[in-house]
């Protein structure tokens, strides 16, 4: 059984070699108090600490990247809209997310994820989205910062029947916020037994991606160990050629995670802006993406 996460004490974050202090996040606050349609009194310490750090402890950045992760919180209804664990069941049967024990080899923290169920009528790609999301939120708030954040998604069981029912919508706004408003160091994006019709999700992918991006991500076909020169092959679990638990362990352990902590999420869906309290004018989806928003449709994939 899972058992409800308790915060990662502040007095442990400010002992690691971040370079972050108690004056720099007071400073924040005060920043914050200013701002009328941010949800300044549910935000956290360790919120700002995790912003501060990601943003390389510039308060400018951090500013901004505070405004626009509650934003796009606010807009992204299919990640983030009334999360419940409840909801969650059909998707948590379909997919795995772990974080790994063992850690990449430039000290950032892991995340391994896959397919469970090979059915692509049981794929959901915006809720397996969420689903990630919310464990990341629950690890963040477990473990606070990490030096750096290291991506896995396992290929061994996707088929072209999943990749067809991608969409350009959900691409876009994972991307999106993977690159601007994520709370972490982004240091690894691989895909591993990458099957050969993945150019296709590539070709999907690329219009999204900045040179940042491309530059920490790598794609690692069916049968090579070129993963293990960033992730020890040994950190991955037993029946994906590691050594750590096995699918089905690592599955029942987040989903016992999930469970226990229903009320995590009740309270995190108070973290939202309030838009017409917002200086100025209300941010929309289409202030963000140029109005191009709703004009996507699903790919015809031969």
């Amino acid at each position: 059984m899972g058992s409800p996460v308790t915060e990662f004490p502040l007095e442990e974050e400010y002992k690691k070699k971040t370079g972050i202090s108690p004056q720099d996040i007071a400073k924040l606050r005060q920043w914050l108090d200013t701002q009328p349609h941010l949800p300044g009194k549910y935000v956290t310490d360790l919120d700002l600490i995790l912003t501060y750090h990601c943003c390389d402890r510039s308060t400018g950045v951090t500013k901004q990247v505070l405004d626009l992760y509650f934003t796009l919180r606010t807009l992204f209804h299919t990640y983030f809209k009334d999360r419940n664990v409840v909801d969650m069941e059909k998707t948590m049967s379909t997919l795995l997310v772990t974080l790994l024990e063992t850690r990449a080899r430039d000290g950032s923290a892991v995340c391994y994820t896959r397919l469970m169920d090979t059915d692509p009528k049981n794929f959901n790609f915006g809720s397996c989205i969420k689903m990630v999301l919310m464990m990341l939120d629950i690890w963040q708030y477990e473990q606070g910062t990490w030096p750096g954040f290291t991506l896995v998604i396992d290929f061994e069981k996707v088929s072209l029947g999943h990749i067809a029912k991608l969409d350009l919508m959900n691409i876009q706004h994972l991307l999106y916020y993977l690159q601007e408003a994520m709370l972490v160091k982004l240091k690894g994006f691989h895909f591993i037994n990458a099957p050969s019709f993945i150019d296709k999700l590539l070709m999907m992918m690329k219009p999204f991606m900045k040179k940042e991006l491309m530059e920490v991500f790598h794609v690692h076909v069916a049968g090579a160990n070129t993963i293990d020169e960033f992730v020890p092959i040994e950190a991955l679990p037993s029946d994906s050629g590691g050594r750590y638990k096995t699918l089905v362990e690592c599955q029942e352990a987040t989903n016992a995670k999930m469970r226990a902590n229903n009320d995590f999420f009740l309270q995190e869906n108070n973290k939202r802006v309030v838009e017409t309290l917002r200086p100025g004018k209300p941010k929309t989806i289409s202030d963000i993406f140029g109005g191009v928003e709703g004009s996507f449709k699903k790919l015809d994939i031969d």
